[in-house]
């Protein structure tokens, strides 16, 4: 059997570590009684810190490593996005806080794999309405401007879409009833693979491709060829294989990502007229 040279090493364990991390800190968060807000956001940027660290010892390609202009940018739309994925749980925490039960129908250990599938289904289908409604399709599209995809500009986004996104999944788990801890460790694992699907690494997931996404679907997702640009789901690959969206096959690589018409939307640098455009003009 071949030795594993250190980058191929990498390339293997790179999901399987972020999966054990998370779930490393839910059990201290439980265990030590940390903040949960603290924690994730303390998460968020260990998990950013190791995947560009990735990126520049396992690149899937050089040139999309962002420049110093570009981390700029992301950083401003980092914040956007911050505030959109906030404000939308705090608007469904507003709108349901009266009617959720007071306490969980079952078991921790059986709610959080039942909060996954709801959760990552509710993902699916507004990442999916996202390209499938012009209206939906005007906030979206802002992510897949640029063309190269990697870890930084996982968060250029419309602040609308992002509200959107996260109060439709969020209204979703809290609708069933989900206690809070279920949705804190579901919360872990999609921060992670948030970060992860958009990472520049070249990975080899194997199996793992037909059971979580990862890079090299999700590259396909932000493919121009729309043809293999499937991919909707960022944490299981459950409901793109359910509902005909699954389009990876071991070697597939799209040849070009970021939009078919690049002139339908501002450029990622103009942030000011990307944040106005949907409602100045109908995006392509």
């Amino acid at each position: 059997m071949p030795r594993l040279s250190g980058r191929d090493l990498l390339a293997v364990t790179a999901q399987p570590v972020l999966l054990l991390a998370a779930g490393t800190v839910f059990v201290l968060i439980e265990a030590r009684g940390w903040t949960a807000g603290h924690a994730v956001f303390l998460f968020q940027f260990a998990v950013l810190g190791y995947l560009v660290l990735l990126e520049h010892l396992i690149p899937y390609d050089p040139s999309w490593r962002p420049d110093r202009r570009e981390w700029g940018w992301y950083a401003v739309y980092y914040v956007f996005t911050a505030v959109g994925g906030a404000s939308g749980q705090n608007l469904v925490l507003l709108a349901v806080g009266a009617v959720a039960p007071p306490r969980p129908a079952l078991p921790l250990w059986a709610e959080i794999p039942l909060a996954l599938l709801v959760g990552s289904l509710a993902s699916y289908a507004v990442h999916r309405a996202g390209h499938t409604y012009a209206w939906l399709w005007r906030l979206h599209g802002v992510h897949h401007v640029p063309g190269k995809v990697n870890v930084g500009n996982n968060g250029v986004n419309h602040v609308a879409d992002v509200l959107i996104s996260q109060g439709f999944v969020q209204l979703a788990l809290a609708m069933v009833g989900f206690s809070g801890r279920a949705v804190l460790a579901v919360g872990l694992f999609v921060v992670a693979q948030g970060y992860f699907v958009h990472a520049n690494v070249r990975v080899r997931l194997g199996v793992l491709n037909h059971v979580l996404v990862g890079p090299e679907q999700h590259r396909l997702h932000h493919s121009t060829d729309l043809s293999e640009a499937g991919h909707y789901g960022s944490e299981l690959a459950l409901w793109d294989r359910l509902f005909g969206t699954f389009t990876w096959r071991p070697g597939r690589e799209p040849k070009a990502v970021g939009l078919v018409d690049p002139d339908a939307f501002p450029a990622t640098g103009r942030i000011l007229a990307t944040l106005a455009s949907p409602w100045r003009r109908s995006a392509g």
